[in-house]
């Protein structure tokens, strides 16, 4: 095993160190002085024009942060990750999402296997299966096509699917609607079918060894309520399931044995975690909504930011450069949470898919070799769309006492051009876009605020200091491939963040904790005496006050 450095023992950290010392961001001073400094600190990579000229970065920080990256052997991290190498130690597995988009023209042989032939292999198969959704060409078992699809899957099996589905619903097959089922809280369920028409709805199942409990869980609830509702209409039952049911596992006997025809069941692999596998055929509900072209663009969308991220010189590496200085943000200015604030409605979810992303991958105290981390990791992710959360918690970003990064995510071409009068809503949408940043990065000063005539009790109350740090991402158009784009510009900012951490961002056992003692508990709440008496004395509370308001 190739032990992680301790970034902590490096030159460059001794070098973030005495710049931290001395830092005091003067955002205004920055601009005036250097004219040049909103096209230095501004980035192109696809179709994204990414501005961190209102971040924290400066010439000295920015080396310092490049001079880290060799030191921790980012660079020679990345091209063991693209490798195959098993740099999921604590798995002993490749991380091969990467793969996952690669051209069927590549090659690349992992324990063995070609896996770019295997990837090219199930997503003809995925294509194919879409086409005959979208076609008309599958059926039902009264012979009606289909109109909708509903995937049931939870983690990373529903999180990209649903965010991906929502950010392309403008290229959604007209007269398809796509539904998703994660939450074990049967209400889910119940809600997500009560108005189907089971004779035109088709289950995808997403569980990589079908054994997963919330999904079989909603599994099953859905099957029953197909039979059941094909039953109260006279229709029998006989072969429904294989008509109706389609699988993303690889546990086929299990998918046979739940009524999938193991021939409608798509694979995955080890090497993809659940968070990094939207591309995958966890995305078959997506190339059936938006078509295998559509899906084909999502995919070279990854695939631009993969070839970026692989080739760019630290210093113009757009991944490399947002994750080193989420570092700086984290280890140096203290941040403990990250906004991200999509100024584009569709992409209201992706906030949600990033928690998953960014915070299952680093949430970790030890290093990929054990020993325990030397600095803190990880952020808290969050944040809504644009505009709705300048009147919920911008306030706390503007004048609260915490330091909250904030990335600022908008398209310059809107799937709605619509005019409200003779104003283009898009335009007055996109001018608070870039009035939030300014106001962030800018603020407000006393002597300005007193010029507005204020009154001098108030005049404190409406000061901001500015110097919040801000990234600017602006892209043409919320396309396939653009979507694919910022999800991979994510997936690499991780990467890069975990490395510098010496942690092993793709494993999750934390996971696994509460799930076990979850089976273990659901006796004692079903009525087994000894099970309740095995439980702490919390949970035994409430445990029979549960039953107690259950009656």
């Amino acid at each position: 095993m190739i032990k992680p450095v301790d970034a902590t023992k490096t030159a460059a950290w001794k070098t973030l160190t005495a710049l931290h010392q001395d830092f005091k961001p003067d955002m205004r001073a920055w601009f005036a002085q250097d004219p040049g400094r909103a096209e230095r600190f501004s980035y192109e990579m696809g179709d994204l024009f990414v501005d961190l000229s209102k971040s924290f970065l400066t010439d000295d920080l920015r080396d310092a942060l490049v001079q880290l990256a060799q030191e921790v052997d980012l660079p020679a991290r990345r091209d063991a990750m693209y490798a195959g190498e098993h740099i999921n130690v604590t798995e002993d597995r490749a991380v091969l999402h990467t793969a996952l988009r690669r051209k069927d023209t590549d090659k690349l042989t992992v324990d063995g296997q070609d896996v770019v032939a295997d990837v090219h292999e199930v997503l003809a198969q995925v294509y194919a299966f879409a086409e005959k959704v979208r076609s008309g060409e599958w059926k039902g078992v009264t012979g009606k096509p289909i109109a909708t699809v509903v995937n049931i899957g939870i983690g990373g099996s529903d999180l990209g699917p649903v965010m991906v589905y929502e950010a392309l619903k403008p290229y959604v097959k007209p007269g398809l609607e796509c539904r998703f089922i994660s939450n074990i809280d049967p209400a889910d369920c119940a809600e997500k079918v009560k108005d189907l028409d089971p004779e035109t709805t088709l289950f995808i199942i997403a569980s990589k060894t079908f054994t997963t409990l919330e999904t079989l869980t909603n599994a099953r609830m859905a099957r029953d309520w197909f039979l059941g509702a094909l039953q109260e209409r006279g229709i029998s039952t006989d072969g429904a399931i294989a008509k109706h049911f389609v699988a993303v596992s690889t546990a086929l006997d299990k998918v046979a044995e739940f009524g999938i025809d193991p021939a409608n069941a798509f694979g995955f692999w080890n090497w993809v975690g659940g968070r990094y596998s939207v591309d995958s055929a966890v995305g078959t509900v997506l190339a059936v909504a938006i078509g295998p072209d559509g899906f084909r663009d999502l995919l070279a969308g990854f695939r631009a930011v993969d070839e970026h991220f692989a080739t760019a010189e630290p210093a113009q590496n757009v991944p490399m450069l947002m994750g080193l200085l989420n570092v700086w943000y984290v280890n140096f200015c203290k941040a403990a949470s990250h906004a991200v604030l999509p100024y584009a409605q569709y992409l209201h979810r992706f906030p949600a898919y990033l928690q998953q992303l960014t915070m299952e991958s680093n949430g970790k105290t030890v290093r990929w070799d054990g020993t325990p981390v030397t600095t803190q990791t990880g952020e808290i992710f969050w944040g809504e769309p644009g505009t709705n959360g300048q009147h919920a918690f911008y306030q706390l970003i503007h004048q609260g006492t915490q330091l909250i990064p904030a990335d600022f995510i908008a398209v310059a071409t809107p799937a709605h051009p619509t005019k409200d009068g003779g104003v283009d809503v898009h335009e007055l949408f996109l001018s608070n876009y870039l009035a939030q940043t300014a106001a962030l990065a800018f603020g407000k000063t006393e002597a300005e605020v007193r010029a507005e005539g204020t009154p001098e009790e108030v005049v404190t109350a409406r000061v901001f200091t500015g110097n919040k740090p801000t990234a600017s991402i602006l892209a043409p158009a919320l396309t396939p491939s653009v979507v694919g784009q910022l999800i991979a510009l994510y997936e690499h900012i991780t990467f890069t963040q975990g490395i510098v951490w010496g942690i092993d961002s793709f494993d999750q056992w934390g996971v696994e904790l509460g799930k076990k003692l979850a089976l273990q508990i659901a006796p004692a709440v079903q009525g087994d005496e000894a099970a309740l008496a095995a439980q702490d004395a919390s949970t035994q509370q409430l445990i029979r006050r549960y039953r107690s308001l259950r009656g």
